[in-house]
């Protein structure tokens, strides 16, 4: 009890500190231009996953009921969770590379000092979420998380970016290789190498995202953004369903997505102690 306490600890001080809103609009809509529709809508699926599966989580680890979140179907449905958030960000990553370049001539290296200041202060937050989990508990600290990835997959990318067959081939690979590495583990005693998919059998970790195989993910977002939206444009014709009921709503959410982040699971655990389904 007192170590889920604490990773309940843990989520809430992630969700408070992890992305301030500049940081969202980054992440989740393409500079200089107009949102497209499907990808709010898709990231409105991912947050729905999200508050579902942390419900069910704080019912698991805070209420003692007989939901299994760490295997089996519910821990599929976080990864998948995950790579839908981590696959977004590559495509708008793509998608905000396009308009930057503005479809000019231009060296290759022009704009990395952007893309390297926005990773860095990315993966900054992550180092800020890693020291004050630490602070609560030296052992089970966030190591390397979704921030971390997302930050230093921004600076990595770059030279991908603009080119999808690489990206692509690069990134199948890169999550080949993370999944081989699920049944690898780091032989010395400190995980030096946590950050590339090596992981200590008896290190515990919460909010885990190696660049192997999460870069991966990261890289064919890239690629299917370059793709299908070549010169920050979409080629594929799509209806307009922006004003059908559901596709607003979840449009609506995917554009609020880090409020929803900050504060879905203090709210979760706060509306479930209030209903006595958990104790905290």
């Amino acid at each position: 009890m007192v170590l889920s306490f604490r990773h309940g600890v843990f989520e809430s001080i992630s969700l408070v500190i992890a992305l301030p809103e500049r940081l969202q609009a980054r992440l989740s809509t393409p500079a200089g231009g107009q949102r497209y529709w499907e990808v709010d809508a898709l990231r409105g699926v991912a947050i729905l996953m999200m508050v579902l599966y942390h419900c069910l989580y704080d019912l698991a680890e805070f209420g003692g009921h007989d939901i299994r979140v760490r295997s089996g179907f519910w821990d599929g449905f976080a990864d998948a969770t995950a790579f839908l958030f981590i696959f977004l960000a590559g495509v708008s990553l793509s998608i905000s590379y396009a308009r930057m370049r503005g479809c000019q001539p231009s060296p290759v290296s022009s704009g990395f000092p952007k893309f390297a200041r926005r990773g860095a202060r990315i993966f900054a937050y992550g180092l800020l979420v890693s020291v004050a989990t630490w602070v609560v508990d030296p052992e089970h600290y966030v190591r390397f998380g979704v921030l971390h990835l997302i930050g230093a997959s921004i600076i990595l990318a770059y030279p991908l970016l603009g080119r999808a067959v690489p990206a692509a081939v690069l990134g199948l690979v890169l999550v080949a290789a993370g999944v081989a590495l699920e049944v690898v583990r780091y032989p010395l005693g400190y995980p030096w190498l946590l950050w590339v998919g090596f992981r200590p059998d008896h290190l515990p970790v919460f909010d885990y995202r190696p660049l192997l195989p999460w870069f991966g993910v990261v890289l064919l977002g890239v690629a299917l953004g370059q793709w299908l939206y070549p010169q920050a444009r979409r080629v594929v014709e799509l209806p307009d369903l922006s004003r059908f009921a559901p596709i607003t709503f979840l449009g609506l959410l995917g554009r609020r997505s880090l409020a929803i982040y900050l504060v879905h699971q203090p709210l979760l655990l706060g509306v479930l102690a209030l209903l006595g389904a958990i104790e905290l």
